[in-house]
Order: C-alpha cells, then structure tokens, then sequence
C-alpha cells in the first residue's frame, strides 16, 4: 500500500510555507532540563501565525486547492485552532471561509476566527457529528472541506514543524507531541523518520481523551465517548482513517497524563518559561516533567503545539 505522506511530500510543502509560515524559535530551559532528565528542545509552535502549528497544514491545504475551488470557498470544522488556521489562510488566499465550532469553544479562539473574517456556524458537540454538520454545508452551498488532521496535505504541512526542527538541533534521540486527531503527530514522524530513521517517536494525550492510546495497544481505531478535559484541542473520540496507520507504522508508544499533570505543565510554561502555552500544547511537556519518557532518552525535541488558552482558564490557573 502506498503510503499517505512520504517525506517528499513534507519537502514540497515547506516550499509552499515558505515566507508565509513563521520559522518559530526552538527553546532550552536547565530548570526543565533537570526537571525531566534530559536535554529538551522546545519547538514553539505557539508563537506560529494564528497561534498554533494548525496554520503550517491549513495554508498548505488551502493553497493547493484549484482556482474553482477558492473561489467558491471553503469549510472547516475545529473547536478552535483549525478554525483559526484556516480563517487566516483563508483570508491571505482571499477565499470565503465557513467554520462550524462547538457551541462551547474556548471564546478567545471563537472570537479570533471571526476576527480573521470567517463566517461561523455553531453546534452542540454532545449532540451532533461535527463532520456531518460541515458536509450538509459543504453541500448545500458547494464548499471544499479543509478537515482538520485527515488529510494529506494537512499531515504534510504539520510535519513541517518538526523538519525545522531538527534541522536547527541535530542528534535528537526522540521527539514528542501531543495527539488528538493525529495530523501532527503523523507528519511530525514522517518527517523524524525521514532525516533519522532511528529516532524514536512518541505521542501524548490526556488520560481522559485516550481514544489513540487505546487505538495503539488494539492495533485498530477505537472509538470513546465525548471526552471532558482541560485540553480541548484534544477532545477527540477516534484516530483518523489516514493518520492512525502512519501512527501505527513509526510511533513507538502514546503516553497519557493527568489533568492536573497538564495543569501544572501549563503554570511551569508561564512561570518558568515566560511562554503561554494552551492545555492541548502542554500535554507533552507534562509528559516530561512527570517522567513518562523512557529514562535512557537524552536529547529530546517537543512540539508545543498551540499558545491559544481560553483567558478565563488562565485565570483559574494563576
């Protein structure tokens, strides 16, 4: 079977990012360092446009996209940071823009997309299917749908993220990110495997939003009940059809946290780090400063995936 992504894939869409995605910092903290037993590289993707790595995939996919199909539309749906991504990439490629948000996204992210000039259009995530909201749309008014992990130029354009950085910090022995559709993840160890096919690749969601875990240890896509957790980019209930197989072929486990790990995870971000990071983007440094990791890994790379946290939130936090 032909693969989803390959690595060329991931090159031909750094060239379609370039100039238009930030090259975001990479940073090192000793306290951190001490704190997980090793050396941490954090790739800060929440410092990337619209605040999260979301955008890399979204401008990608909505680039790629005939002229037809831009000038008629698009249509996403996210509980927040894919919103955003594609509200903007939709606006720098001046295409129309519908997003379907859960009626109870975090209100920061809610209010960025419209700013970005994206129509929105809202639904109850307990009692209706996302998709099938966004296809009654995409239907009804002839919009091509930008999904938010499943598809390839999405999973493309998330590992584009990781190829800057290793790159920019070689001799890695692994790289970890957080997983919720598993877009990021996918890409990001296609593009690990592809500069060292001996690096090794780990994926970190909530202990309350395991449905990739547990998709992991069955060797098949599991499906759980709506998950209630702090990291609402990860409120997933199934892997995607395309991301799971990469997943399955290159990652070597998925790690879970609490939600009070995450808790403590962000406040370390803010205090520590001086970075804002959301709850889905500190998943997997909660997975380092609560030793998860296996204990012999060295020099470790993370993504942090978004820096979009809900004020009222942060507040709680602080």
């Amino acid at each position: 079977m032909k693969p989803v992504i390959q690595m060329r894939d991931i090159r031909q869409a750094e060239q379609w990012l370039e100039g238009i995605a930030h090259r975001t910092p990479v940073v090192t903290s000793r306290t951190l360092n001490r704190m997980a037993g090793c050396e941490v590289f954090l790739k800060c993707e929440n410092l990337q446009r619209a605040g999260a790595f979301k955008f890399r995939g979204a401008y990608h996919a909505i680039s790629r996209l005939s002229e037809e199909q831009k000038r008629t539309g698009v249509i996403a749906f996210s509980s927040g940071n894919h919103a955003q991504a594609v509200a903007l990439a939709a606006r720098l490629a001046e295409v129309p823009a519908v997003l379907c948000m859960p009626d109870d996204a975090p209100q920061v992210k809610v209010e960025a997309t419209r700013d970005y000039g994206a129509e929105i259009v809202f639904y109850n995530r307990f009692r209706e299917d996302r998709e099938q909201v966004a296809a009654r749309l995409a239907e009804k008014r002839g919009l091509t749908l930008i999904p938010p992990y499943n598809h390839p130029h999405i999973m493309a354009g998330a590992g584009t993220a990781a190829l800057e950085l290793l790159r920019e910090i070689p001799g890695l022995e692994a790289v970890i990110t957080p997983v919720g559709g598993g877009g990021l993840l996918s890409g990001t160890a296609v593009s690990a495997h592809g500069i060292n096919p001996g690096i090794r690749v780990f994926g970190t969601e909530p202990d309350q939003a395991d449905d990739t875990r547990q998709s992991f240890l069955l060797g098949k896509r599991v499906t759980i009940p709506a998950p209630e957790t702090i990291a609402d980019g990860l409120r997933i209930t199934i892997p995607g059809e395309l991301t799971f197989p990469v997943i399955r072929q290159h990652v070597e486990s998925i790690l879970t946290v609490t939600e009070e790990e995450i808790r403590e995870a962000i406040q370390f971000a803010l205090f520590r780090l001086k970075l804002v990071v959301e709850p889905s983007g500190a998943v997997p440094l909660a997975a380092l400063l609560f030793r998860r990791l296996p204990k012999d890994l060295k020099r470790v790379g993370v993504i942090i995936s978004g820096g979009n946290i809900d004020p009222g939130v942060l507040a709680k936090l602080v």
